[in-house]
C-alpha cells in the first residue's frame, strides 16, 4: 500500500469516527483533504471562509499543525458547534459576501467546498482580495467543469439530464467553472491565480457516487427531494449527536473502500486552487 493511500484511509477513519452518519463526504473529503495536507496550509493568521461545524480543519489542523484561524459561516447552527471545538480564535457568524473584519487583516483565506454554493460570488472574491494583505493566500477546493462528465449517471435507462439536475439540487451546486473561468474571476477580484491541479478521478468519483446513492440517496427521495442532506440530518438530530465510532470499527469500513485512482484516468472532478493578492489590489 502507498503511502498516499495511507493517509487517504487514515483520514477516512478520522472522518468515519467522528461523523459516521455520512459515509459518501466523508469518502469525498478523505481524498480532497489529503490533497490540502499535500499542498499544505498557509501560515500567519487565516480565515476559514465556510467553516461549517469546524470539523474539517480540526481532522487537517491534526496533520498539519496549529494555526491562529477565524471561523465564519452564515448558520449559526454550524457555527454554534464550531465555537465548541475550541480551535478558532473566533467563530463569526455572517455572509462571506459581507465580511466583518478589516482591510487586510489576515495571511490567508482557506475555504473548502463552499464557493460552488454560494449565489454571490463575485463579491465573495471581491471581500477575500480586500481582507488579505499583500501576498496573501486564497486557497480554496470546488468541483470543476468534468464534475458531470465523472458521473456513472442513473440506473437502467433514466435520464441522464435530469438525473444530473438531481444531483446538483441534492448537493446544491451552482456552478462548474474550469481553470480558465476561475483565474479570469479572481483576476476580476484583484487576486491571481499562481496554481491549480484536479483530484477526485473519475473512478473515485463514481464510488462516491455509489455510495451517495445508497445512503443520502435515499433519505433524499424518501423527503420527496424538498430537502438536503444537511437538512435531513438536522431532522434526525444527527449533527447534535456526540457519538463517535471505535477506531477498529471505522477502520474496518474504510480499509473496505477503494480510495484509489486508476493510473490511466483523464478527467477529475474538482479542483484546489491557489491565488494571492498583488500589491495592486
Amino acid at each position: 500500500m502507498s503511502s498516499m493511500s495511507k493517509l487517504r484511509r487514515t483520514l477516512l477513519t478520522e472522518f468515519m469516527m467522528f461523523a459516521p452518519y455520512q459515509p459518501a463526504t466523508n469518502f469525498w473529503k478523505s481524498i480532497e483533504i489529503e490533497d490540502v495536507i499535500k499542498f499544505g496550509l498557509p501560515q500567519g493568521q487565516g480565515l476559514d471562509l465556510g467553516c461549517g461545524d469546524g470539523h474539517l480543519i480540526e481532522i487537517i489542523l491534526r496533520h498539519v499543525g496549529q494555526r491562529d484561524l477565524v471561523g465564519l459561516d452564515i448558520d449559526p447552527r454550524e457555527t454554534s458547534l464550531a465555537l465548541g471545538r475550541n480551535i478558532y480564535r473566533e467563530v463569526v457568524t455572517a455572509s462571506a459576501d459581507d465580511l466583518p473584519f478589516s482591510d487586510s487583516q489576515f495571511d490567508f483565506v482557506f475555504s473548502n467546498s463552499v464557493l460552488e454554493h454560494i449565489h454571490n460570488i463575485e463579491g465573495v472574491l471581491l471581500e477575500v482580495a480586500r481582507i488579505l494583505r499583500t501576498g496573501g493566500s486564497f486557497l480554496f477546493t470546488v468541483p470543476g467543469a468534468d464534475f458531470h462528465r465523472c458521473l456513472r449517471g442513473p440506473w437502467l435507462f433514466g435520464s441522464r439530464e435530469r438525473y444530473l439536475r438531481e444531483t446538483d439540487a441534492r448537493c446544491y451546486h451552482l456552478r462548474y467553472w474550469d481553470v480558465s473561468q476561475w483565474s479570469e474571476h479572481l483576476q476580476k477580484a484583484g487576486l491571481t491565480q499562481v496554481h491549480e491541479h484536479a483530484y477526485l478521478s473519475m473512478s473515485q468519483m463514481q464510488r462516491w457516487e455509489s455510495i451517495a446513492r445508497n445512503t443520502s440517496g435515499i433519505l433524499y427521495r424518501l423527503f420527496r427531494r424538498k430537502k438536503q442532506p444537511i437538512e435531513i440530518q438536522r431532522l434526525l438530530h444527527l449533527r447534535n449527536l456526540r457519538m463517535r465510532f471505535p477506531r477498529f470499527l471505522a477502520s474496518l469500513i474504510a480499509s473496505g473502500l477503494d480510495l484509489d485512482n486508476r493510473p490511466d484516468e483523464h478527467f477529475h472532478g474538482c479542483l484546489l486552487v491557489e491565488a494571492r493578492k498583488a500589491a495592486s489590489s
